[in-house]
């Protein structure tokens, strides 16, 4: 069978982050994507001017319609904006008993924009996190979680073990707003902290990177791929996605999700 993969996420009209950038991802990988829509954004590569939220029952009506017929072998949250929509999500993956969970805990956009309410924080680490397969917050979303600020290493690893003392059964959390010519991603799996290595690459061009990365991770576990090799192979091809990644708009542009396959022609 085909696998499959179904993103729950606001939608971005530019086409760089969000439900699109996911799509893309999961065809980067042979899956076939899915998605449910939370909020319909207003961006492009300068930042968000706009969020508009879906109503918690179509959020969950979109959920049971594609899980309902088509299934999916792994799922990807990003976008979630709200304490009713997270609450909304959570019920319909207990009822499908979904497993494959990555979840991006999507705090800001890459201009600052806030993407969750305030009060939205608190639903999301009760709900959601021990439902995870796999969370995947940067050093800012980390700190949020955990309380620590993620200012270093040794700090992330310290996150690390507070985020997974919350229920998810791994945690990565991502080095690209930490300092150094290196960017290292922290994977903790409850015992082990495996780390993962990539040069930092001089470009603007970074818009969609946290959804494409855990997007490629859900791709990953569809195609049956353990949680650890899943990572490693998600992040060896954001590195490549970001690496051949091409100027479009006037701000952060969009990587280049189909790198492998123009490498090939």
């Amino acid at each position: 069978m085909t696998p499959r993969a179904l993103t729950i996420a606001g939608s971005d009209p530019g086409g760089g982050a969000g439900i699109q950038a996911d799509l893309k991802t999961f065809t980067a990988f042979r899956v076939f994507g899915m998605s449910a829509i939370t909020a319909v954004t207003v961006q492009n590569t300068l930042g968000v001017s706009g969020v508009t939220c879906m109503k918690p029952k179509l959020v969950s009506a979109q959920i049971d319609a594609v899980l309902e017929d088509l299934g999916a072998d792994a799922v990807k949250l990003g976008m979630l904006v709200s304490a009713p929509i997270i609450r909304a999500v959570a019920g319909r993956l207990k009822a499908h008993k979904v497993k494959n969970l990555v979840l991006d805990p999507v705090m800001y956009a890459k201009s600052g924009h806030a993407l969750l309410e305030d009060n939205a924080g608190t639903a999301l680490i009760k709900e959601l996190l021990p439902l995870a397969l796999i969370v995947t917050p940067n050093a800012p979303e980390a700190g949020r979680l955990s309380g620590i600020d993620v200012k270093d290493p040794n700090c992330a690893r310290k996150a690390a073990k507070a985020i997974y003392a919350l229920g998810p059964k791994w945690v990565l959390i991502k080095g690209g707003h930490l300092r150094g010519k290196v960017c290292r991603d922290l994977l903790f799996d409850g015992k082990e902290f495996t780390v993962f290595s990539y040069p930092r690459i001089a470009t603007r061009n970074t818009h969609g990177t946290g959804c494409t990365l855990s997007a490629a991770i859900a791709a990953c576990l569809a195609r049956g791929m353990e949680p650890r090799q899943a990572v490693e192979e998600a992040g060896a091809y954001v590195a490549g996605a970001i690496r051949n990644s091409f100027s479009l708009g006037g701000g952060h542009g969009p990587l280049n999700h189909f790198w492998r396959a123009h490498a090939e022609n």
